[in-house]
């Protein structure tokens, strides 16, 4: 799972990178500042088990404090969208192609409106963020078709109808290298509405269409309006907010600072916090004082928290449908076959069978000798083709040593 971090250069992509995963990706107030992609490691945040059964855990695979478990993602930070990118302009081509593994994209834009088209920093609030928002889906889009038509459209759906050859099979294969699965094209095709029997009569505004619905599928957006905190940010963020309703607010600045501080240990904060605490003043110059006063009454206390783990969260577990699951080998103990307590915590998709669970997660020799498993809470035998819960707590029982 990767989540891919876009937006036109300057916005604050790579700022929003270094505060959800401390990175040290370069920033700057000038254009395509990032070249290449910056990869980080961050995190989502939820209530661990550990509170509910009353146990003092140690993970292995992610992070436990205070009864608040942290488990890993992976994020990306590519460089800058220009308008026309998905024809080069900018770094158009470099930018569409780095964002093949993605999952799902945090767009983010600069919602005070002090940033051109091309990033250039320009009077703050003369820019309307729904032109950035519009522009750079639209250039997504045609990214999506022009992989989809190549340079052989006719001649692809031509062999199609003529061999009769399943349409998702093939056209799988043609989308298979920027992370479409099957399931997104048998959506798409449900959601389009199109002639699938006849595709060479399909217009260009058919193909678009279709790619667009892939697109939105296999890689949903999500605006993340930035720099919130600036004097023309809360206005603009009303005005977006009415068209594109699940626009989530943050200051990816506001956060760096914080865990930097937190980071030093002059402040005690943890990432999605509401509020933070001074533990060490006489570290903090009078500057540093005041601009965490300025988070603290200009962020924290209108937004409830910078933004940025609640954007983590809304697209893994909101959008992504991800559930957390924790295999263990004793139930007595909550713990693995080294005595580590509840030592992992596993993302899975919604809907996974706990057999497909075992082999991806776990061990591909556990489910090709699965016996069955175990519900940590009621006890229970469970089925390989039981759908796992979130927060579920299970054992495996295999023909091979179980976990």
């Amino acid at each position: 799972m990767l989540i891919g971090i876009v937006g036109k250069p300057s916005s604050g992509k790579s700022t929003f990178l270094n505060s959800a995963c401390l990175t040290e990706a370069k920033v700057g107030n000038y254009p395509f500042t990032t070249i290449e992609p910056n990869l980080g490691k961050g995190f989502v945040r939820i209530e661990c088990i550990c509170k509910e059964f009353n146990v003092k855990d140690n993970p292995k695979n992610s992070i436990c404090k205070n009864g608040i478990r942290f488990i890993p993602i992976k994020l990306l930070d590519v460089a800058g969208l220009v308008p026309d990118a998905h024809i080069g302009k900018g770094m158009g081509n470099k930018f569409l192609s780095d964002l093949s593994p993605a999952d799902v994209l945090l767009h983010i834009i600069d919602i005070s409106g002090s940033l051109d088209a091309e990033g250039q920093e320009i009077d703050e609030g003369s820019r309307d963020p729904i032109e950035d928002i519009k522009f750079l889906e639209k250039e997504i889009n045609f990214w999506f078709r022009d992989i989809l038509i190549r340079k052989d459209w006719q001649k692809f759906v031509r062999k199609i109808e003529q061999e009769k050859l399943s349409f998702v099979d093939v056209f799988y294969e043609r989308m298979a290298g920027i992370s479409v699965k099957k399931d997104h094209i048998y959506l798409a095709m449900k959601e389009s509405n199109l002639d699938f029997e006849h595709l060479t009569v399909w217009s260009d505004e058919d193909i678009l269409h279709f790619a667009t619905k892939l697109r939105e599928i296999s890689k949903p957006i999500i605006i993340i309006a930035n720099k919130v905190d600036k004097p023309k940010g809360e206005e603009l963020l009303k005005k977006i907010s009415k068209i594109y309703k699940n626009t989530i607010p943050c200051s990816a600045l506001a956060e760096l600072w914080l865990r930097k501080f937190a980071e030093k240990g002059m402040i005690e904060y943890m990432p999605g916090d509401s509020h933070f605490k001074i533990i060490d003043k006489n570290g903090l110059s009078s500057q540093e004082i005041g601009a965490l006063k300025n988070i603290e009454d200009k962020i924290l206390n209108k937004f409830g928290s910078s933004g940025i783990q609640e954007i983590i969260n809304y697209a893994v577990f909101n959008v992504l449908k991800q559930i957390v699951v924790y295999p263990v080998y004793d139930l007595n103990t909550y713990s693995d076959k080294d005595g580590n307590v509840l030592p992992d915590a596993h993302l899975i998709e919604s809907g996974t069978k706990l057999k497909d669970f075992v082999d991806e997660k776990i061990h591909s020799d556990l489910a090709k000798n699965f016996i069955y498993g175990i519900n940590g809470r009621t006890k229970m035998r469970l089925g390989e083709s039981y759908i796992l819960q979130n927060h579920d707590i299970v054992r495996i029982v295999s023909a091979s040593k179980g976990k």
